[in-house]
């Protein structure tokens, strides 16, 4: 059986470093970083007086990970808007209740750049921002700043198709 539908060549699964999050319609630069979209169901135990002696087990409420992103410091201040928009110093009366909720996309794609496969993640809000990561003048490394994430869902948007590849 064919691992790929259109690449039938092609053996080995996609990579996982490259990627991309789109926020508002445009792709949020510097990403170095995501989590794993995670969902897990509760098991509801059921068991009738009149039953054999064994559970049913049927499933209850599902809860979704949050989901870190993680980016190089520049001047883009993407991260820091929207988690601004959950908090202000002004106080809560100046938090957004409107816009502090938005869906995100999370983009695979392939070693030519092109997206292979494309998650929704639905109503989405900053709930941890990192603004500086720990300082230290002895080490040799890039300043992350980093998003905590929660949301109600998503999905695979299956309308993406596979891609050609030369």
């Amino acid at each position: 059986m064919a691992r790929f539908a259109l690449n039938t060549h092609r053996i080995d699964p996609y990579k996982i470093s490259k990627f991309q999050v789109v926020l508002d319609g445009r792709v949020v630069p510097d990403v170095i970083r995501v989590s794993a979209l995670r969902r897990e169901t509760e098991t509801v135990l059921y068991r009738a007086g009149d039953f054999p002696n064994h559970l049913i087990k049927a499933p209850g409420l599902t809860d979704f990970d949050p989901i870190v992103v993680e980016r190089g410091i520049t001047h883009d201040t993407t991260f820091e808007d929207w988690a601004d928009l959950c908090y202000s110093a002004q106080g809560d009366a100046a938090a957004s209740l409107k816009a502090f909720r938005k869906d995100m996309l999370i983009n695979l794609l392939n070693r030519q750049g092109a997206v292979v496969l494309s998650y929704r993640v639905y109503r989405c809000w900053v709930s941890e921002y990192t603004a500086l990561p720990d300082l230290d003048s002895q080490a040799n490394e890039t300043a992350i700043e980093s998003i905590t994430i929660q949301h109600e869902g998503w999905e695979r948007d299956k309308s993406v198709p596979e891609p050609a590849e030369t």
